[in-house]
C-alpha cells in the first residue's frame, strides 16, 4: 500500500503527506506585496491536499529579484505573508518561503540594483554589465539569507527552502563557468561552494529547530563548462556533512543558458517571444531555439540523475520532475525518496491529489505544453484553465 499519504516528518515539523507543491513563481504581486490573489493560490493548492506549499520567490534583497515586482524579505511584508500561511494552515497544508537571491538572472534594469554575478559578466536582461560582489559583500548576502529566514519564521512559514538552483547567485558561485574568481570563492570545487554552504549554515543558525530547511540544489546546469553531476555529487555530501539542511530538492538546468532541461516537454518558443520586453525580445528572435532547447517529456525524468545522489547520501530527498500520478509518486519512494515535489500538474488541477486519492488510477489532466511558462509576467497558470482567480490584473491584484 502508497504511503504517499502518510503523515511524515520533516526536520521539526510534521507534513500530513509526502507530497510539495514545488516553488513556480506566481507572478502575482505586483507592488512586490502579497496580494489576495497569491493568498487564493497558495490557499486552493492547499485545500487540494498538498503537504505543503512553496511560496516562489521571496528574494533577501531588492536586487535579488529577477523583476521589481517580486517580493523581497522586509518588514513590510510581512503582515501579507501572514496572511498568506494563516490561509494555507486553515486548510491543513504547511508553507515554505522559497529565499534566494536571482544573482545573474536578476534584472537590473526593472530592479533599479545592479545585478550580481561570481565573475565579470554581460546581463542580457538589462543590456549592461553586472557588479561582482567582494568577499564582505558576500558576506552581508549570507547574512541577508539568515534575516529572511527569520522574517520568513514571523511571518508563521513552517520551513524555507534555499535556492541553489537554476544559476541564481548560490548556483551560478557553483558553475566553473560562470565562477571564475581566483579568491577563496572560486576555483576548486570546495571554494565554489563555499557560498552555498555558508549560507545553509547561517540559516539553520537563525532559524535553529524551529522551522525545516531544505535546498533547492543543482544536480547540473546542462551547458558546457556547467556544474556537472560529479561535482554536484561533492556539493551535497558538504551540505549534508555540514548538517544545516533537512532535505534536498534536486534540480536541473539553468534560467539564464538552459530553463527547459527543467521542464522537458513542448518549447514554448512563440509565446515567450510575444510576451518579453523589448531588448529581450529581439535577442529571444536570434537565439531562441538554442536558448529554449527541447528535451522529451517521460515521468520522473530527473530520476536517473537523481538516483546517482541517493545511492552517496543518507539525508532525506525530494523527487521533482514529472511527477503527475501515483505510480510515479509510488516509484519515487521505492527508489528511496522520502518527498516528492509538483509543478505544473497542480497549476493545471490544483485538486489533483483529491482525485488519487479516490482513484488510484488517475492521470494528470497536463499536456506538458509548457505554455505555462511564459505567463509568469501576467499571472502563472495554466492556459487551459479560465477561472477568474488566474487571470492577470484581475480585481483582486490589491495588496495585502
Amino acid at each position: 500500500m502508497s504511503d504517499i499519504f502518510t503523515p511524515t516528518r520533516l526536520g521539526p515539523i510534521t507534513l500530513r503527506n509526502r507530497v510539495i507543491k514545488a516553488a513556480t513563481f506566481e507572478g502575482r504581486t505586483p507592488g512586490a506585496l502579497v496580494t489576495e490573489e497569491l493568498i487564493r493560490f497558495h490557499r486552493e493548492v492547499a485545500a487540494g491536499g498538498v503537504g505543503m506549499t512553496t511560496v516562489a520567490y521571496c528574494a533577501v534583497a531588492p536586487g535579488g529579484r529577477t523583476d521589481r515586482k517580486q517580493i523581497w524579505m522586509r518588514p513590510d511584508a510581512i503582515p501579507g505573508l501572514r496572511a498568506l500561511t494563516d490561509a494555507v494552515h486553515a486548510e491543513g497544508a504547511a508553507a515554505s518561503a522559497q529565499l534566494g537571491h536571482a544573482g545573474p538572472v536578476a534584472n537590473a534594469a526593472s530592479n533599479r540594483a545592479p545585478a550580481l554575478s561570481p565573475s565579470r559578466m554581460f546581463s542580457p536582461l538589462s543590456m549592461r554589465a553586472m557588479h561582482v560582489p567582494t568577499e564582505t559583500e558576500i558576506g552581508e548576502l549570507v547574512q541577508a539569507h539568515a534575516r529572511a529566514a527569520l522574517l520568513a519564521e514571523e511571518a508563521g512559514f513552517d520551513a524555507v527552502e534555499i535556492h541553489f538552483g537554476h544559476n541564481y547567485l548560490a548556483s551560478a558561485f557553483l558553475s566553473p563557468l560562470l565562477n571564475r574568481r581566483k579568491d577563496r570563492y572560486g576555483g576548486s570545487p570546495e571554494n565554489r561552494a563555499r557560498f552555498a554552504r555558508e549560507i545553509a549554515r547561517a540559516v539553520r543558525e537563525a532559524v535553529g529547530g524551529r522551522l525545516a530547511v531544505l535546498a533547492k540544489l543543482n544536480m547540473e546546469d546542462g551547458v558546457r563548462g556547467g556544474l556537472t553531476v560529479p561535482e554536484s555529487l561533492r556539493v551535497a555530501a558538504w551540505l549534508e556533512a555540514d548538517g544545516s539542511l533537512d532535505a534536498l530538492e534536486l534540480t536541473a538546468g539553468s534560467s539564464l543558458l538552459n530553463p527547459m532541461l527543467l521542464f522537458h516537454g513542448d518549447a514554448p518558443r512563440r509565446e515567450f517571444g510575444a510576451v518579453l520586453p523589448g531588448p529581450a525580445r529581439w535577442g529571444f528572435r536570434l537565439v531562441g531555439r538554442g536558448f529554449l532547447r527541447e528535451y522529451p517529456y517521460h515521468d520522473a525524468y530527473l530520476l536517473e540523475r537523481a538516483r546517482q545522489f541517493r545511492r552517496e547520501l543518507s539525508m532525506p530527498l525530494v523527487l521533482l520532475g514529472g511527477i503527475t500520478d501515483l505510480d510515479t509518486m509510488d516509484l519515487a519512494r521505492a527508489e528511496g525518496f522520502e518527498f516528492v515535489a509538483m509543478g505544473r500538474a497542480l497549476l493545471r488541477e490544483p485538486g489533483l491529489l483529491h482525485r488519487i486519492r479516490a482513484d488510484a488510477t488517475t492521470r494528470s489532466a497536463c499536456t506538458h505544453c509548457n505554455r505555462c511558462m511564459p505567463t509568469i509576467y501576467t499571472g502563472t497558470r495554466c492556459v487551459f484553465r479560465l477561472d477568474h482567480a488566474a487571470l492577470a490584473g484581475s480585481q483582486d491584484s490589491q495588496r495585502v
